[in-house]
């Protein structure tokens, strides 16, 4: 198909996949889409503007270039169940897919803040009480849950898994390695790029404060007029005051339905993952799949 991606960074949320993003954004002969994360695979509404709409996000792409998304949704079960057949649909079986981890209950942790900057989830549901009332918290973390179905569909080798504590421990290398594995033709280098998704700093979303603070002659004013710690102060009026902490009954619990589903991915991966390990554990990059083979790890868990 013309105009479509060779590589789609499809999850998981909270991993760091905008940081590979923008490190694959700034490596020459690499073409990444804007918005990074179109989405047109999983959300109804998206993928109803039709094929054409989505191969227009490649259009601008030079002739040679290697073209990519990041779209997180992708990863998403039981939210979005229709991604997987529709990029077999529309991509075939041979594209390849850059799966992102990290410790599941630090991203549990992340994604509610995340939802909490969204209004998805209000002010007065705490992270424990969320857990009930937002499954995908806990759901988006099993990670072998996640990746099965691509694995069944479009095969191990067409897989890459990337730990998220490894990328931050040898980023070059980790960038060399997706590189590799998306055909990239370059000598790829890491970036220091100005992060710009770091949770502690989300704001609270807020249409009206957004457009007055981006308004060019407000903006002007503010800067000249009004200090930086009364600004910070304003700021902090939209901030998450502290990082939320799981109760120690609820971080029991998701502690046991993570380690289940690491048990499963351990399998697959060769690895020796649980919620007490990971981070260190995970500081070494994974060699594919070499357990998906064996009819035990194919079987439903």
């Amino acid at each position: 198909m013309p105009n479509s991606p060779r590589f789609i960074i499809i999850g998981a949320m909270k991993c760091a996949t905008s940081s590979l993003y923008q490190q694959l954004v700034a490596q020459p002969g690499i073409f990444m889409t804007t918005p990074k994360e179109p989405n047109f695979f999983s959300d109804d509404d998206v993928y109803a503007q039709g094929i054409e709409w989505y191969q227009g996000l490649f259009a601008a792409a030079p002739p040679a270039a290697l073209c990519g998304e990041a779209s997180t949704h992708y990863t998403k079960l039981p939210t979005y169940p229709d991604a997987i057949a529709r990029l077999k649909t529309h991509l075939g079986t041979d594209v390849k897919l850059i799966y992102m981890m990290r410790h599941p209950v630090q991203r549990l942790v992340s994604h509610y803040i995340h939802e909490w900057t969204q209004k998805v989830i209000d002010t007065k549901t705490d992270i424990n009480a969320a857990l009930d009332r937002h499954p995908e918290l806990i759901a988006y973390s099993q990670y072998s849950q996640q990746i099965r179905p691509y694995l069944e569909t479009f095969g191990p080798e067409n897989v890459l898994p990337i730990f998220f504590e490894q990328l931050c421990n040898a980023p070059q290398q980790e960038l060399e390695r997706v590189c590799q594995f998306i055909g990239y033709p370059g000598s790829p280098q890491w970036q220091e790029l100005e992060r710009d998704n770091v949770s502690s700093q989300r704001l609270r979303k807020s249409p009206l404060r957004d457009a007055i603070v981006q308004a060019p002659i407000l903006k002007t004013i503010r800067k000249r007029l009004i200090p930086q710690a009364a600004r910070d102060w304003v700021k902090g009026l939209w901030q998450m005051k502290q990082r939320p902490e799981l109760a120690p009954e609820q971080l029991q619990r998701v502690t046991e339905i993570f380690d289940r589903d690491l048990a499963q991915l351990n399998e697959w991966l060769g690895t020796a993952l649980t919620c007490a390990t990971f981070k260190q554990t995970a500081q070494v990059s994974p060699e594919g799949w070499p357990g998906w083979g064996s009819s035990a790890a194919v079987q439903e868990s």
